[in-house]
C-alpha cells in the first residue's frame, strides 16, 4: 500500500503539479474549492495508474476543514493553497486582507492541526509548507501577502523544532516568481519558474533518508528577465 500525500490548493498551479509529480509514489488526497478541476486532476492521475481522492472544501472555513478532514490520514501534508491581492495597502479592502489571512495563514493551522496528531502517534510524517521568497523579503503592494509568508516561515520553523523528536519532519519551500495564476495580469513570465519545478523540489525533499531533513529551500529561476 502506498503512503498518502494530502495536498491543499491541488486544483491548479503548484498544487496540481505536486499532485501529479507525487502520484507514482503516493495515493493523493487533493483539496481545493474547484470540484471540476479536482475531477480533471483525478482523471489524469487515474489514467496514469495512480489514485486520487478529491475533497472539495473552502479553506477559509474552519468548520468545513474540520468536517472534510475528519478521519483522513496522511503520511505527507503539502500546505500549498494560497491567494494574493497585490496592491497598495491603502487600496486593500478588508475582504481581501481577510481572504489572504484565512487561506495563507489560518488554513495552515486548521489543516495541519487536523492531521498532525496521527503523524505524531505513528512516529513519522512530513509537513511541507509552500511559502515564498516573500517570506523573507518585502515588495510594494505586499503588505498583507508578505506578512502572511513571513508568518509561514516562522510557523514552519517553530513547528519543526516542536515535532522533530516525534519523528515528524517539517520543510519550508520558498519559490521565487512562478508562472501561475498569481502572476500579475499581462506580465511576462516566460523567464519564471514553472509549477513543475517547485513540485520537483517537493519530491526531492521527500526523498531524503529518514535521518536527514531538508528544512528551508529557496528556489529561483535561473534565466534573466526579458
Amino acid at each position: 500500500m502506498k503512503p498518502v500525500a494530502l495536498i491543499t490548493g491541488a486544483s491548479k498551479g503548484i498544487g496540481r503539479a505536486a499532485a501529479l509529480r507525487l502520484a507514482p509514489d503516493y495515493d493523493i488526497v487533493a483539496i481545493a474549492r474547484s470540484e471540476a478541476a479536482l475531477r480533471s486532476l483525478g482523471a489524469e492521475i487515474a489514467a496514469k495508474g495512480g489514485r486520487c481522492t478529491a475533497i472539495d472544501v473552502d479553506l477559509r472555513d474552519p468548520s468545513a476543514i474540520a468536517m472534510a478532514l475528519s478521519g483522513v490520514h496522511c503520511d505527507v501534508l503539502v500546505n500549498n493553497a494560497g491567494v494574493m491581492h497585490r496592491k497598495p495597502f491603502i487600496d486593500l479592502t478588508p475582504a481581501e486582507w481577510a481572504e489572504m489571512m484565512d487561506v495563507n495563514v489560518n488554513a495552515l493551522y486548521h489543516v495541519t492541526r487536523a492531521v498532525l496528531p496521527a503523524m505524531i502517534a505513528q512516529g513519522r510524517g512530513h509537513v511541507v509548507n509552500i511559502s515564498s521568497i516573500a517570506g523573507r523579503n518585502t515588495f510594494i503592494g505586499g503588505t498583507c501577502y508578505a506578512a502572511t509568508k513571513h508568518a509561514v516561515q516562522a510557523f514552519s520553523e517553530c513547528l519543526m523544532l516542536e515535532v522533530r523528536d516525534y519523528g515528524v519532519k517539517v520543510s519550508n519551500v520558498m519559490p521565487g516568481s512562478v508562472a501561475t495564476e498569481l502572476s500579475p495580469g499581462g506580465s511576462n513570465v516566460a523567464w519564471a519558474l514553472r509549477p513543475e519545478d517547485v513540485a520537483e523540489v517537493v519530491a526531492q525533499i521527500l526523498s531524503m533518508p529518514d535521518h536527514a531533513l531538508t528544512f528551508n529551500v529557496e528556489v529561483r529561476a535561473a534565466q534573466p528577465k526579458k
